[in-house]
């Protein structure tokens, strides 16, 4: 189980599931709390895209007790959701059966002035991944979540053995993971990696010992014209303080445990290391995160509540097919290289939720439908282009590509008699008869199903030559 306030992957893309007849039901997998909410695996009726500064937090069911007799609730502390969490958490984290790595208390702030105490402020729990009953590893951040300068860093301690039996995220995903951090949390895009990347070897002092560290380090590309960038990991200086700052994250050994250090505002040898002896310091600081978050959230108005600009025609609904189209395709040329799939940021959060919502407005005004109506209907269509444009190659960058979108569209707002209609009506049955579930009788009905619909489309690009 994943316990995460901004989410794990990030923008990591999970595949879209239409009913595709590849599709297996999915196996259980670990549980995990994550730190962004993320983006739907499918469009489904009801779910337009992800939004920034949404979160999902899950929230253990009844009351736990607190392991060291603290109360769950105190006069400045009020009951409620995040407060039960805590208890969950304190309870979980009590448990653990391994050291658990974070900044070494007494240690000063990066630029040598140490806060009050002593110690980094920000102190707080980002996550822990739990399987089978057991804890999998930690994670803690401190330093100022709200600015993207920092500085800022995440510790994450695996238990042992963690490297032997499972394949440990890459430097490079722990660095897109924090762009995506800010993204999510800032609203600020810092560009898709990689950037300027240097693999670097550094220091950082563990348990008061120096301890070698292999590096990676990613600056964002600047824009013509912007300032020099400052300074970098290995904490040298080449620009002005006012351009884009590098995001960095080693992989180290310490007491026996693999440890994951991502930072951005601090050099790696200004970072010291040590076992976190009480958690409540880190518990009370995820809590106040969390309701930091949820106050923000609070002041975000839905979309669906909002004014938007007047659609014109069809335009709303080509605009959203175009981004989600844009998505599947950026998606595969990352798997080409061999990166890990994750949405470009561009394409992520509130852009997607009001491309969704002019679609659904502007169906539900031509079409004269609900809003339920119209969302299932626009539901439709953007999964039958999407599995369109993965099972085809002509669909992208070519005329009878845009050809089919158009007539796709029509079909959705007017039920015209496009000369494509053999596949509508095919893909209205695929789509309908998607299954949930079922054994191999079921995935070979929808397999068949899906060669008669491809098999549709050949025929009307046939009759177009």
């Amino acid at each position: 189980m994943r316990h995460r306030m901004v989410r794990e992957s990030g923008g990591r893309h999970q595949k879209r599931d239409t009913g595709s007849s590849e599709a297996a039901p999915v196996p259980d997998r670990p549980v995990r709390e994550n730190r962004f909410a993320g983006r739907p695996a499918e469009r489904r009726a009801g779910q337009p895209a992800d939004r920034a500064l949404d979160r999902v937090v899950d929230q253990p069911s009844g009351r736990s007790v607190d392991p060291v007799g603290r109360p769950a609730e105190s006069a400045d502390r009020p009951a409620d959701g995040f407060a039960d969490q805590e208890e969950f958490s304190r309870r979980t984290l009590a448990a653990a059966d391994f050291p658990v790595y974070g900044v070494a208390a007494g240690s000063g702030t990066p630029d040598g002035e140490a806060t009050a105490g002593g110690a980094w402020t920000g102190e707080a729990l980002a996550a822990f991944e739990t399987s089978g009953g057991q804890l999998r590893w930690v994670e803690v951040q401190c330093g100022d979540w709200r600015s993207a300068a920092g500085p800022y860093l995440t510790v994450r301690t695996y238990r042992p053995g963690a490297d032997c039996g499972e394949q440990l995220p890459e430097l490079e995903d722990l660095v897109e993971d924090e762009r995506d951090r800010v993204y999510e949390q800032l609203g600020i895009d810092e560009g898709d990696g990689p950037g300027r990347v240097r693999a670097l070897r550094a220091w950082i002092t563990v348990d008061g010992e120096p301890c070698a560290v292999e590096v990676h380090e990613d600056r964002p590309l600047p824009e013509p014209g912007s300032p020099a960038p400052n300074g970098s990991a290995d904490g040298s200086a080449d620009g002005s303080a006012d351009g884009p700052a590098p995001v960095w994250a080693g992989r180290l050994r310490a007491g026996g445990l693999t440890v994951t250090v991502c930072g951005r505002g601090v050099a790696p040898g200004a970072v010291e290391l040590g076992v976190i002896a009480d958690f409540e310091r880190c518990l009370r600081g995820r809590t106040e995160l969390l309701r930091d978050l949820a106050a923000r959230r609070a002041r975000h108005v839905p979309v669906e509540q909002r004014e938007l600009p007047p659609a014109v025609g069809m335009e709303a609904h080509r605009a959203l097919i175009a981004q989600t189209v844009a998505e599947s395709a950026a998606i595969e040329a990352q798997v080409r290289v061999g990166r890990t799939p994750r949405l470009p940021r561009g394409l992520r959060g509130e852009v997607g939720a009001v491309r969704w919502e002019a679609a659904v407005r502007q169906q539900m005004r031509l079409a004269t439908e609900t809003r339920q109506e119209a969302t299932a209907a626009v539901t439709s269509m953007v999964n039958h282009l999407n599995r369109l444009s993965q099972q085809t190659h002509w669909l992208v960058g070519t005329a009878e590509g845009e050809a089919a979108v158009e007539e796709v569209v029509r079909y959705t707002v007017f039920a015209s008699e496009v000369a494509s209609l053999p596949a509508q009506r095919a893909w209205a049955q695929l789509w309908r008869e998607r299954p949930g579930g079922g054994g191999a009788g079921v995935w070979e009905e929808q397999r068949l199903a899906e060669q008669l619909w491809l098999s549709a489309w050949e025929q009307w690009r046939a009759a177009r030559r």
